[in-house]
């Protein structure tokens, strides 16, 4: 993706995270009738505005119980509240409940404080643990050079409340250890902390976090800007943001969320609420599950899908540099998302679903990544710039829209260790597992891949949607690419690529399916398929050079006579079997010759292979009914003449080799037949190839002597 695009990308959402919001709701201040319960009418406020982007929304979380009354309010009776003036170096209170000790405040017990003026110094709160103490900046300036700005020692919770209107900051320079916790937030708490209110606030942590604590961190309201050279915000147990606008610029995560010691603890969930991140780490990272519901994001983590440089911590680890990261499962229900990560844009380690939402991603690793399934069943989804896609496991398309551009594969089932799209870069390694799958149900997908189009190292399965994939321009990748079976029973599919590599779905199908080559097209060439009358079944405009495609549509009958035109070709076809055209290994020259048995098996030749193979496919059985020859196992990839691997026998020979033709071959390999090939493929046999591309399935090895097949 081209940069002016991502800085017009990041200037539109910024200019939406940048609006003020209106204040009408917040002009009284007087206090609403607070408990500590979830106010349900509050609730189902913040619920309905997030997930109303999918009917098919899903909580991995109970969001029912994510926020009070009071964490969502932000008022409060300045009739009954606690004034504490602030002078520079020291400070000033009526109340008993504030011990002032040179430039240390301390609140002792439960309330509400209005805090204004400046200070060169820390505010501690050291209440009961079942106390809840509500501090409002109105108009605050604190600075510490050795400390926490504000720091809760004890109490049930923390609010920090932006008075209406107001303009606060708050910052630090390091952390000198005044107790046995390890303060390291100009923000700490370890206790519940709330930020809320209608103010503005600005933090800055020269070392360490923006805002730090030890329990459940919520922001419900405020203009927050964070300069953190460690975390923006950190929740140990969890962060929920219901609303606000967030700036952070982080040298570690902008938002982060982890517990080791609690089981289900360590998630993060956004109802709503405007994020503008920028991030040396991960945009925003879970521990355990995440959840989004709502919201507007504009993520820039590690410098974009452009840094080709991975960073390293201090023990020489690599720094993990997504924009959304979940350590368990990460769920999508809603929001406008603009991600440009140097690695994932979205990344889980078990299940990643996208029911809704609008998605802007580049990366330069995978835009989707699951270690498990990774579904998309709505929203609409736009990978600018990717190596993969969308990985997974699994690989789901049950609904919405999908726009992606990669460098490797589109989709790619069986997935890849984390930074697996630096393996083209960086030599990270893939996993694959022959269990996986691609399945395509529902929704529209467009791909435009350098690598394979859809790749499953299991099965390849499409019973609806529609499909349209612009495949690779090279012959060692294919449009479409299974390990397992590939079955189609519905939907909409186009598929143009290299011939080379290009295969066809299976005979377990029940809806037809066209394979057939074409001479070289170009991008912006179309391909339709026309019916017996000339009605268009089927139109797509490919994206990349292409000669071959696949085309397949609930129309497409057994016996039919269809038209097939791509550029400046057309081929008539008659199905005389619901699949049309097999597909091979590779087109690459003659094949080989073989090795022994290679060259047909018994009874001769074997035919001219199965017009070559790659690396590690033949030609698949031959393709050609040679009467001269036998069953063949088409030549897959000869070494420049070289030593060809030795033969082993398999299945379809039992334990022997297959006995030698009469006669044999006189100590030698069987000669060229007459006219040789002139160094070129062989003449198509009888009446040629009927506009397939000839099929088969063999083995392919390297025969001696061969010649390469690619």
């Amino acid at each position: 993706m081209k940069r002016r695009t991502l800085y017009k990308l990041y200037s539109m959402a910024a200019a939406v995270a940048l609006t003020v919001f209106s204040l009408s709701a917040c002009g009284s201040r007087e206090q609403d009738q607070v408990t500590d319960s979830p106010d349900q009418a509050g609730m189902t406020a913040v619920s309905r505005q997030g997930q109303a982007a999918s009917a098919a929304a899903e909580n991995l979380l109970p969001v029912e119980e994510m926020f009070t009354d009071r964490d969502l309010s932000g008022r409060y009776d300045e009739a009954e509240c606690i004034d504490i003036q602030l002078t520079g170096n020291s400070a000033s209170c009526d109340s008993e409940a504030v011990v002032i000790s040179g430039s240390t405040v301390t609140i002792t017990e439960e309330g509400t404080y209005i805090l204004s003026g400046s200070l060169q110094g820390m505010i501690i709160v050291e209440a009961d643990d079942k106390d809840k103490v509500q501090l409002v900046l109105n108009g605050v300036e604190i600075t510490n050079e050795s400390n926490a700005a504000i720091y809760a020692r004890e109490a049930d919770k923390l609010f920090v409340t932006l008075a209406a209107g107001s303009q606060n900051s708050l910052s630090a320079g390091s952390y000198t250890s005044i107790d046995d916790n390890n303060i390291d937030g100009v923000i700490f708490a370890k206790c519940d902390l709330t930020i809320n209110g209608f103010g503005s606030l600005s933090i800055a942590a020269v070392k360490g976090q923006g805002v730090v604590t030890k329990d459940d961190l919520v922001v419900a309201g405020g203009i927050i800007t964070i300069t953190a050279q460690g975390h923006g915000l950190e929740g140990k147990d969890s962060v929920r943001i219901a609303d606000g606008q967030l700036n952070i610029t982080a040298g570690k995560d902008g938002i982060h969320s982890e517990n080791e010691d609690k089981e289900g603890k360590g998630y993060v969930y956004v109802a709503d609420g405007q994020l503008v991140i920028v991030s040396d780490g991960d945009g925003i990272s879970a521990g355990y599950s995440f959840q989004v519901d709502g919201g507007s994001f504009s993520i820039l983590a590690g410098s974009g899908s452009s840094n080709k440089t991975v960073a390293r911590d201090e023990n020489g680890d690599s720094v993990s540099a997504k924009g959304l990261k979940s350590g368990a499962a990460l769920t999508v229900n809603g929001g406008i998302f603009v991600v440009d990560a140097q690695d994932d844009a979205l990344h889980a380690a078990d299940d990643l679903t996208v029911n809704g939402g609008t998605l802007q991603l580049a990366t330069g690793d995978d835009g989707i990544h699951s270690d498990a399934t990774a579904t998309v069943a709505g929203g609409t989804v736009e990978i600018t710039d990717s190596y993969e896609g969308i990985e997974g496991y699994h690989v789901v398309i049950s609904g919405g829209e999908v726009r992606l551009n990669a460098a490797d594969d589109g989709l790619n089932a069986a997935g890849g260790n984390d930074q697996s799209g630096f393996g083209g870069r960086f030599g990270g390694e893939m996993f694959g597992g022959s269990d996986s799958t691609v399945t395509i149900s529902g929704g529209t997908l467009y791909i435009r891949a350098a690598g394979d189009g859809i790749d499953s190292n299991g099965d390849l399965i499409v019973t609806g949607g529609e499909t349209y994939v612009s495949g690779p321009e090279n012959g060692a990748n294919g449009a479409l690419d299974y390990g397992g079976s590939g079955q189609i029973t519905g939907g909409i599919l186009v598929a143009v690529g290299s011939s080379q590599m290009a295969m066809n779905f299976g005979d377990t199908s029940t809806q037809g399916s066209i394979l057939t080559s074409v001479a070289n097209c170009q991008a912006e060439d179309e391909v339709r398929l026309l019916d017996a009358q000339g009605n268009v079944l089927v139109g797509y405009t490919a994206e990349s050079s292409f000669n071959s495609v696949v085309v397949s549509c609930p129309q497409l009958e057994q016996g039919g006579t269809y038209t097939l035109s791509a550029g400046g070709n057309e081929t008539e076809i008659t199905l005389e079997s619901l699949i049309y055209g097999k597909g091979m290994g590779g087109f690459g020259g003659p094949g080989s010759m073989g090795g022994p048995g290679g060259m047909g098996g018994p009874g001769g030749m074997g035919g001219p292979g199965g017009m070559g193979g790659s690396d590690n496919w033949g030609g698949h059985e031959g393709g050609f009914d040679n009467p001269s020859g036998g069953h063949g196992h088409g030549g897959g990839r000869g070494q420049d003449g070289g030593r060809g691997q030795d033969w082993q026998p398999d299945d379809r020979f039992g334990d022997e080799m297959p006995e030698m033709p009469e006669g044999g071959f006189e100590g030698g390999m069987p000669e060229i037949p007459e006219g040789g090939f002139d160094g070129g493929i062989p003449e198509s046999p009888r009446d040629g190839f009927d506009g397939q591309i000839p099929g088969g399935s063999g083995s392919g090895f390297w025969g001696p002597g061969g010649q390469s097949g690619i």
